[in-house]
């Protein structure tokens, strides 16, 4: 399970604006994700969350960077279930590539709640849904959060040693 070792992050988001991106594709798995992440930005203390669909996987990085100006962090959430030909490799290869260029570039964080599976039963194994192992969505919303908290601090801390 993946999910072994995952650490325990406990964040305070108040006061961030957060972007959701979620894939269309696998209704019921990307209502979980989506779930997952919503809980997980409300446990964080995030109150300004906005929530943007886009027809699938591969068009998260561009809405990702069209967004990553107006928000602290931004959730990316897809689903690609592995087929018989290598459309799953391109799409994967794709969206993961484009959205660590998003995030590195803009330096705004992207919580990477993409699946990559090799059938519906793992999606949905993932999903958060009622009797899934794991909540994806969530952990990739708390990850932006922890990752935007961090972020802001460094630059907080870097303002003060560059004033002292």
């Amino acid at each position: 399970m993946s999910g072994a070792g995952s650490p325990d992050l406990r964040v305070d988001g108040k006061g961030l604006r957060v972007a959701v991106v979620a894939a269309s594709w696998h209704q019921t798995v990307m209502d979980g994700l989506v779930e997952g992440a919503r809980r997980a930005l409300t446990e964080s203390g995030v109150d300004s969350v906005e929530l943007v669909r886009v027809p699938g996987t591969f068009e998260l990085p561009v809405a990702c960077a069209r967004l990553a100006g107006s928000y602290d962090a931004l959730v990316a959430l897809g689903v690609v279930i592995r087929g018989g030909t290598p459309h799953f490799d391109y799409v994967c290869q794709a969206a993961t590539v484009g959205l660590t260029d998003v995030s590195v570039r803009t330096g705004v964080p992207v919580g990477f709640g993409v699946l990559t599976c090799d059938d519906d039963a793992q999606a949905l194994d993932r999903a958060g849904l009622p009797g899934s192992s794991e909540d994806k969505g969530h952990e990739a919303a708390t990850a932006a959060v922890a990752t935007a908290v961090t972020l802001r601090d460094l630059t907080g801390r870097d303002a003060a040693v560059v004033g002292a």
